[in-house]
This record gives structure tokens, sequence and C-alpha cells, in this order.
């Protein structure tokens, strides 16, 4: 019996039930992920999201990042990482220190729980990954991930350009 979806013909419209359909999939995609990594990481009292504040300053240089940069990396809403800052800065994770140059700005940086507390992280992180990107050959990983960053940064300029047009 032939696979259904691979034998679909391309006079379907895009959004037909019938095919794959870029939104359920990313949906889907990002839910089962951020589920079984949350589940993963639950004993380092940290949620995915602060997993991600965790990695994009232990990548920052030492200096830190200021709260809108930090916003701007993890393609979130200023509010949301305001409040995702201040329990991360309560549970001893990381320090918010007036900006240097910009008297309405905090840099941020990782302390010594939040350096520790990313690198046991990251060795679950990078598991999961590797499990979920065995679904593909070997071949075709760094490809499917180009591919995704593509799509990635087209929907990003999608996402700016509604904004331009409010």
């Amino acid at each position: 019996m032939p696979d259904k979806q691979n034998s679909i013909p391309a006079i379907l419209p895009i959004d037909s039930p019938e095919r794959r359909r870029l939104p359920p999939l990313l949906r889907r995609a990002w839910y089962s992920l951020n589920q079984a990594f949350r589940r993963r990481i639950l004993h380092l009292e940290i949620t995915p999201d602060q997993f991600t504040a965790l990695r994009i300053l232990g990548e920052a240089d030492q200096k830190g990042l200021s709260q809108r940069q930090l916003t701007e990396l993890m393609s979130s809403d200023p509010n949301t990482v305001a409040s995702l800052v201040e329990r991360m800065e309560t549970n001893g994770l990381l320090q918010r220190k007036p900006h240097e140059t910009d008297r309405r700005a905090n840099r941020i940086r990782l302390l010594a729980k939040g350096k520790k507390t990313y690198a046991a992280g990251r060795e679950i992180a990078v598991s999961l990954q590797s499990e979920a990107l065995r679904a593909l050959p070997e071949s075709k990983k760094d490809e499917f991930l180009a591919d995704l960053a593509a799509v990635a940064d087209a929907c990003r300029r999608a996402a700016d350009e509604s904004v331009r047009q409010d």
C-alpha cells in the first residue's frame, strides 16, 4: 500500500488537509521536543526557556548582554523575558547590573550556579537533539538544519514585515 503522504497529487492546494503543512508540522515538532526537554531537565529546576536564556548568556561575551539583546536572541517579547530574568535572578542563576553606558539598561550575566546548571542542561539538550535527528539519514542532517534555519529566517522576516504593516 503506497504512503498516502508521498502519493498526493501536486494539484491540491498548499493548505489541503491531505498535504503536509508547515504550521502543524512545526508545532508538533516544537511541542514534542519542548515537552521531552522539559521532562528531562525537571531535576535542574529550570524551564526550557530558562535553559535557552542560560545558553545565550553562556555563549555571550563575558560582559553579559542587555535585556533587549537577550529578548532578541531568544525570539521572545520583552515582558516574557523580563519575568524570566526576574525569576532566574531570584533563583541565583544570573545577576543584573546597571549597564555601563546606557542608564536605562542592565547587563545580565550568569552566576556560578547558572553556569553549572547550563552545563548540566547542555548535556541533556545535546543528547535529545541527537536522538531527534536520528530520524534522518546522516547525510541529510546538516542539510535539514540549514533548510530549517532558512525557514525560521523567512518566518522572522514575515513577522517583522507584519509589524510594519500594522
